[in-house]
């Protein structure tokens, strides 16, 4: 090597190591050790590529080369003169790179060679500890060889370049480390603020239930915590407290019971969002299978794993708070009830019963009515606890009485008060709801109103009335069948006119009443009648003989035709009511 070339070369190699303890960006230097290998070397084009995540030679710096898709091309490490310099870790060279048939070609590759008209290559490793991480290349777009200060000049670049990447690598491995360390950091951060967040919000949960809160207080604390605005449901729907942050943004929809019920079918929590675009975060507040509610937290943003918990929470306190609240309730109605059945037993009306209803606000020598709600045998109990929940408004007493819903009242105009009571109760459940009202007597037996009134819902129910409120006073012709103070009237009209049809009954185990009761439901139909009772024309022919044998030929004329039909009737309202 000549001397003007060695001090190029000193010079250049000082320039690179310089460039080195710069630190600067990885491909400037890369860049700039090219260029000067590519001065110093005086090939056509000089390149360097590393071997990318995907095991291709990707070219990564370059000086001289001219075709835009020489630039972007990718190699298999498997192929031509860098396959040679990555299994040997040693540089390798060709005269003319598409007419060397001991290299394995790429017919990606030799096209873009085509392009470049590069000829002669000369490649040396990149070694990082021992290993090949790239190759640096030389080429000329002529044939020619390549002397050994030319490889050696390369291969002090190709070190310095391996210096680079190394560098580059454990600058990259430090910053994702410290970013990893500032992470943690983060993490630990949030944690601490969560778990004193958490602290904090389970010492407010605690004294809520150690003071015996209610709900209200339940949503202050949430909203304090969480912001936005937190709606506490109770089992039926209705809006028990609502607490919201400050600011219009926070207005809050109401949920309906379908998305109650979805909530319910899909867990515990699940998120709802409205047309407005609000997030309600639904959690149901149970107490095992039984749910006593939900609690809904509206607002815009997104709820974080640690709310999320905060508002199960709450919900559990909600549900204790509720239970604890339910059973205070309970213990006061089973005092109530206790009353309402001694009143209704005929318990003597001391002192003592006056003081403990009078405790209660109930004064019993001012009760005017009884009312009896029915719903169904299936929801008998319910009915009682929502008469109990009114009885206050007619400084009453509610509860459950041998099977029935009832309520012991202070009204002027009884009728109405069963009115407003059967409003009440049926836009509660949604369903139709019978209320039958009795009004006391001036020296009240409430015993004897208790029975007339349970007899007079019975016929009320015979006679279709399913969905509305009547009093005993509406079923004065019935009276006979309903009124316990009649009933010896009621036994000797039922003697007098078919006596001898429930004796004939009773003694043979025959038909006879139901047959003719089927008759005058039928009009005197006597087809329609034996239809009816799914029986031949010919047999119910033969049982209306038997029947006017027992009452007579006359038993169809107008007037005992009426007084038997009536009887009939009454009969049957009779035997329903009791």
């Amino acid at each position: 090597m000549d001397p003007g070339r060695r001090d190029r070369a000193l010079h250049y190699l000082f320039a690179s190591a310089r460039a080195l303890t710069a630190l600067g960006e990885p491909d400037e230097v890369l860049a700039a050790i090219v260029k000067h290998a590519h001065d110093l070397v005086g090939t056509d084009f000089t390149y360097l590529s590393v071997i990318d995540e995907k095991g291709n030679l990707s070219l990564r710096a370059h000086e001289g080369v001219f075709s835009s898709v020489f630039r972007t091309a990718r190699v298999p490490i498997s192929t031509g003169v860098g396959a040679k310099v990555i299994e040997s870790a040693a540089p390798y060279w060709t005269v003319d790179y598409l007419a060397d048939e001991t290299l394995d070609h790429d017919p990606g590759f030799d096209e873009v060679v085509r392009t470049e008209g590069m000829k002669a290559l000369l490649g040396v490793p990149l070694l990082v500890s021992g290993a090949v991480v790239g190759v640096l290349y030389a080429a000329d777009r002529q044939r020619r060889s390549f002397a050994g200060d030319e490889v050696g000049m390369l291969a002090a670049f190709a070190d310095h370049a391996a210096v680079v990447l190394e560098n580059a690598r454990l600058y990259q491995e430090a910053r994702r480390a410290l970013d990893d360390l500032r992470q943690a950091y983060s993490t630990i951060e949030a944690q601490v603020e969560t778990m004193r967040r958490a602290a904090a919000i389970h010492e407010d949960l605690t004294r809520l239930v150690l003071d015996g809160g209610h709900a209200g207080e339940v949503a202050e604390m949430l909203v304090a915590h969480l912001g936005g605005r937190v709606t506490v449901y109770d089992r039926t729907g209705q809006i028990q407290a609502s607490r919201c942050a400050q600011g219009p943004a926070e207005a809050s929809s109401p949920v309906s019971s379908a998305v109650f019920a979805e909530t319910r079918r899909a867990g515990r929590r699940r998120e709802h969002l409205d047309p407005d675009g609000r997030r309600h975060q639904i959690v149901a507040v149970l107490a095992g299978e039984t749910l006593l509610g939900h609690v809904v937290l509206t607002r815009a943003e997104p709820i974080t794993d640690a709310e999320e918990d905060t508002l199960e929470r709450a919900a559990q306190i909600v549900g204790l708070l509720t239970l604890t609240q339910e059973a205070m309730v309970e213990a006061e109605n089973r005092v109530r009830g206790e009353l309402l059945t001694e009143v209704l037993r005929g318990h003597t009306i001391d002192d003592g019963l006056r003081a403990r209803a009078s405790a209660r606000g109930v004064d019993l020598d001012r009760l005017t009515g009884l009312i009896i709600a029915d719903a169904g045998a299936e929801r008998v109990a319910e009915m009682g606890r929502r008469l109990h929940a009114m009885a206050e408004d007619w400084q009453g007493l509610a509860g459950e009485h041998l099977g029935s819903a009832v309520m012991l009242l202070t009204a002027e105009d009884v009728p109405a008060a069963a009115r407003a009571v059967h409003r009440r109760l049926k836009a509660e459940i949604e369903a139709p709801v019978l209320v039958v009202s009795g009004r006391a007597t001036d020296r009240p037996d409430w015993v004897a109103t208790f029975t007339l009134t349970a007899r007079c819902l019975s016929v009320a129910k015979v006679l279709g009335d399913a969905d509305r409120a009547v009093s005993t006073q509406d079923y004065e012709l019935y009276a006979l069948a309903f009124d316990p103070a009649r009933d010896k009237e009621l036994r000797h009209f039922l003697s007098s006119t078919i006596g001898p049809l429930l004796d004939y009954d009773r003694r043979r185990s025959t038909d006879l009443l139901p047959t003719l009761a089927a008759y005058f439901d039928a009009s005197g139909n006597v087809a329609q009648a034996a239809r009816h009772l799914h029986v031949h024309v010919n047999t119910m022919l033969k049982r209306l003989d038997r029947i006017s044998e027992l009452l007579g030929p006359g038993w169809r004329d107008p007037e005992p035709g009426l007084r038997i039909h009536l009887a009939v009737r009454l009969h049957k309202l009779s035997r329903s009511s009791r």
